[in-house]
């Protein structure tokens, strides 16, 4: 069911267009803006879907993107919230896409330029190069078991009754169950067809190599009215158990919430023994 064709996730090295590039250091939101216009660029439809509706759970407001990237990874040294680039930089990008929308993914970001930019500063970088990462295999119409890393800081939320994000650790002993409900409701908003075995099969639980996991806050739209802060945590890994489908998504979209502002990216650590279980979605 992997093939080539299927693939979605992508290393891009980016080169600055100048030798004094500097760039926020709350870069997630310029980053995630410069993403969407190439979408745009490149298919408007699919963009604007993404941007105004997204992923709707059974028509209603809530709605996923369904694509997340990397921290970016450059050398750099650190000026008030600036970051100084002293080398080109690599951001990883994965998308979870409908059918209609693989032949586009295909074309995505080549030979294009990306701005990160905010009220204090501007920095543009060339595409220099674009690579499909391996794919992510799995028996097919099994369930498995497979721990993921984090390159990215994972955010788990729960709303509080005015509709503000109160924001957990994974040490939480809510963490678990939050972090699968938003599991499956990703499911159901890519209209995943998992039989109710394959439902019941899915779990998600922190593992933790060090003793504590670390926080970071980062600041969306900086310097604006609509600045908002939002926390993370890191230093931990993933272990999730689920049929091929569900796993793949979880990989390819992210985990927890804000993917989109480049939060939950997943790399397999490792692969553990599946369960053969053959479904009737496949």
């Amino acid at each position: 069911m992997n093939t080539d064709e299927n693939q979605m996730r992508f290393s891009i090295i980016l080169i600055p267009t100048s030798n004094d590039a500097v760039i926020p250091i709350n870069y997630q939101y310029p980053l995630s803006a410069a993403i969407y216009k190439v979408l745009a660029e490149a298919d408007a439809e699919y963009a604007t879907f993404l941007h105004e509706e997204g992923h709707k759970v059974d028509n209603g407001l809530k709605n996923f993107k369904l694509f997340t990237f990397s921290d970016l990874r450059a050398k750099f040294k650190l000026a008030g919230d600036r970051m100084k680039l002293s080398s080109p930089a690599e951001v990883l990008v994965s998308f979870h896409l409908p059918e209609t929308a693989q032949n586009f993914v295909k074309g995505l970001f080549k030979d294009r330029q990306i701005t990160l930019a905010d009220k204090k500063s501007k920095a543009t970088f060339l595409v220099e190069q674009i690579t499909a990462l391996p794919p992510f295999n799995l028996p097919e119409g099994a369930i498995s078991a497979v721990c993921f890393g984090l390159s990215s800081m994972l955010i788990c939320g729960k709303k509080d009754t005015k509709g503000n994000y109160e924001f957990l650790s994974p040490e939480h002993r809510d963490w678990d169950a939050l972090m699968l409900h938003n599991w499956k409701e990703k499911c159901k908003a890519a209209k995943l067809q998992q039989t109710q075995k394959e439902q019941d099969s899915m779990s998600i639980t922190p593992i933790f190599k060090t003793e504590k996991p670390k926080s970071r806050l980062i600041v969306v739209k900086a310097n604006t009215k609509a600045q908002t802060r939002i926390k993370g945590y890191y230093g931990f890994e993933i272990g999730a158990t689920g049929s091929e489908m569900a796993l793949q998504l979880l990989h390819n979209a992210g985990c927890g919430v804000y993917n989109s502002l480049g939060c939950g990216f997943l790399e397999v650590v490792e692969k553990e023994k599946s369960t053969e279980h053959k479904t009737d979605a496949l």
